[in-house]
């Protein structure tokens, strides 16, 4: 339980890490993301012994999902508490679904993305109905597809 937490809690420090870097300081979101996970996976790569092996192993797979996670972009009206959740969730799925993705590619990218997409989704689903702008991307681009449909069949 204690190991979990420790994950989850650097996970949540990689999300704000990079979603200040990419926001605040300006340097994109690939830039942030790639230099948290650079200098954690070069921490752990070059001393190995610093940390219990279970730590050295699983700390660089969730620092990099939160990373994942911070990359999103300031134009989604996204809260501080969306910021900590989606960390949380993300180390929750990883942790329970790691050892049937063993060996898919993509694994932390797509976890990161699910557990943001839930955590998103929160305000359409609870009383508050407050829309993120994503949402209304896709909901437009599904009323379109909707609408193609429906003209489709009257002719």
């Amino acid at each position: 339980m204690i190991d979990f937490l420790i994950f989850a809690s650097t996970s949540v420090i990689a999300t704000f890490l990079t979603f200040e870097l990419n926001i605040r300081f300006k340097q994109g979101p690939v830039r942030a993301s790639a230099s948290i996970a650079l200098i954690i996976g070069g921490l752990f790569y070059f001393f190995p012994t610093l940390l219990p092996e279970i730590y050295t192993k699983n700390i660089p797979l969730y620092v990099i999902g939160g990373t994942f996670i911070g990359m999103v972009s300031s134009s989604i009206n996204i809260s501080y508490f969306s910021l900590i959740f989606s960390p949380i969730l993300f180390s929750v799925l990883l942790h329970y679904t790691s050892k049937v993705f063993n060996g898919f590619g993509g694994a932390l990218g797509t976890t990161a993305c699910i557990a943001l997409m839930c955590t998103m989704a929160f305000p359409i689903i609870t009383k508050h109905k407050k829309v993120t702008y994503g949402y209304r991307i896709i909901r437009i681009l599904f009323l379109k597809q909707k609408r193609r449909k429906i003209i489709k069949r009257k002719v």
